[in-house]
Parts: C-alpha cells; structure tokens; sequence
C-alpha cells in the first residue's frame, strides 16, 4: 500500500503532452485579411459611403476647378489647391475629408468583435488554427487596408481630374506631397478605426459602439475646442495681462488641442499642402530673422514640419489598438 501511494505521488512523465500554444500565433492571419475585406467591400454599407465620398470628391473639385484655371501660370504649385482651395457651398477637399473619414473608419469597424459574438460565430472562429491574435489584427488590417484602397482611389480620381481638367501634369513634388497627404488621412483613419475596435470589444452590443464611437468623434469636433479653451485658461491664467502670460496661455492651448486628433490632421494637411506654411504655433520677430517672407519650404523642410503631427496619428492608431487588443485577450469566450 505504501509502495503504491508512492508511486500515485510520482510527477507525470515527461513526454506528457504539454498545454500551450503550438505554432505561429499569426496562423490564418491573411485567411482573416481577406475574408474580411470581401465582407468589407462588398456590403451595402461600405458601397453607400464609396458612393458618398466619391460625389463629395467630384463636387468639390469641380467647384473649384474654375477659379484654379486662372492662375496656373502663377502658382507653383496648382494641383495640390485642389484639395486646399474651397469655393462656397463647398468647404475645401480636405474639409471634406476631416468629415468623413472618422464616419468611414467607425462604420467599418464597430461592429468588428462584437458582430461575432452577435452571430454566435467567436468560438467557431476560435475553433479553428485561428489565434485571438491573427483574428484581431487581421480584422483591423482588413479595414485599414479597405480604408487605403477607398482613399487611394479617391485621391487617384482627383489627380485624373486636374489632368483634364488643367490640361498638364503634376510636377515630382506635387506629387509626393499629395502622397504623404494620403498617409497622413490613413492613418487619420487608422485612429478612428482602432478606437471603433475598442468599442466593439467593450460593448456587447454594436449599436452601443456605434453611438460610443459617434460620441466621441462629436466630443473632438465640435466641444473640444471650448474645452481647449477653459482650461487653458485655468492651467495658464493672464493675472496681470503682460505679453508673457498671454504668450504662455496661448501656447497650453495649443499643446492641449494637440490631444485631438482632428487637430494633428488639419496641421499635418496644412504644412504638407501648403509650401508657404513655416510654422504652426506662435511666430515671435526674432524666429522670423533671416526669413525670406513668401517664399515656399522645400519638400523636406514640410515633412520635417509635419513629421511630429503624423507621428502623433501612427503613435495614437498603435496605442488604440494595442488597448482593443489586450481587452480581447482578457474576454472570455464561451461556445
């Protein structure tokens, strides 16, 4: 009897198949891709608002096309006023876009993690050579991928425009600015679409996502900056009214209006559209010593002007989703 306690007592040997994972955590992650870009491009909600940035693009650029042919024997830099320039009732193209994009990103995905769970579909998705990872991540690539390829089209379709329409083509440096334009309303995009992400996984319910992430994207575009504004004044109050407490209010306010990310958009679009931008903050005389008045920055002097704002939106896309995906990983899936 004791003998055989002893030997109950024994550790399990080690051959003894271990728990974990085997195989690479990204197993089935472009299976997911895809799958969820098909979803994408071809659901009725996706279309609708193709189709809505699509005449928003062409009104636009075609209100402004009148007064852009006047004066392409002076400007430069013609093609790239045609996602700057706005002529009433058009706002500017990228006016358009600081408004719509943040509606595409959270339609594509509020309802990302959730629907799963929704359609009763997570654990059979789980179910399969599929980690929590490669699904999560496949699902958010899937819709920055349709994001770029709906954005890319648009911006393919104005560069065609003012071709026709100017009847002359881009120059080199009209043509990487508008690009890195284009990266930085990706990833402008990316921001909404990961924090939609992070909805979806909080909330059981999509239309509880879709409402959180509206109010957020309301939050930031129309009381963000009175909220800038008060506690600029609170955190740098003018006591005495001298040029030094104006100076340092001014400049809390603008750190803090930084935290949105419409702002970082609007001042990475200006600096990298508009060559004659030499600054995006408070210009005092002695900073203007030297400075020819007029004349546009280089192309690497823009990027290096903007360089901190984009970096603002990747940063705030990777932290988003980084949150979406350890609240996911902590979820508990039933079958």
């Amino acid at each position: 009897m004791a003998q055989s306690l002893e030997l109950s007592s024994q550790p399990a040997p080690s051959d003894a198949p271990a728990r974990g994972r085997k195989g690479s955590p990204w197993t089935g992650l472009w299976a997911v891709v895809g799958k969820e870009m098909a979803d994408h491009l071809s659901s009725v909600r996706m279309q609708i608002l193709e189709v809505l940035i699509l005449l928003t693009a062409v009104g636009a650029v075609y209100a402004v096309m009148q007064n852009v042919r006047q004066t392409v024997s002076q400007d430069p830099f013609i093609f790239l006023r045609l996602f700057t320039t706005a002529r009433d009732p058009f706002p500017a193209f990228v006016g358009f876009l600081s408004f719509l994009v943040p509606l595409i990103a959270i339609a594509i995905s509020f309802d990302a993690i959730n629907g799963e769970f929704s359609r009763r579909t997570m654990s059979r998705v789980l179910a399969q050579p599929i980690y929590r990872d490669a699904l999560l991540l496949g699902k958010f690539l899937a819709g920055l991928f349709t994001l770029s390829l709906v954005l890319t089209a648009i911006w393919l379709l104005i560069m065609g425009m003012g071709i026709l329409g100017l009847g002359l083509p881009p120059n080199g440096e009209e043509v990487a600015r508008s690009l890195i334009f284009l990266v930085a309303t990706i990833f402008y995009g990316g921001i909404w679409l990961a924090l939609g992400m992070v909805f979806s996984t909080v909330f059981r319910q999509p239309a509880t996502a879709a409402l959180a992430g509206l109010s957020v994207w309301l939050f930031f575009t129309i009381f963000w900056g009175m909220v800038t504004s008060l506690l600029a004044r609170t955190l740098s109050p003018v006591t005495y009214g001298l040029p030094e407490e104006i100076l340092r209010q001014l400049q809390t306010e603008q750190a803090i209006s930084r935290l949105s990310p419409n702002t970082l958009y609007v001042e990475a679009t200006l600096g990298i559209l508009n060559p004659a931008v030499r600054s995006f903050g408070i210009l005092l005389p002695s900073q203007l010593e030297g400075a020819v008045m007029g004349a546009p920055l280089p192309l690497a002097q823009s990027a290096l002007l903007m360089w901190p704002q984009l970096t603002g939106l990747i940063a705030a896309t990777i932290l988003l989703f980084a949150l979406a995906y350890v609240l996911f990983q902590r979820q508990e899936i039933r079958a």
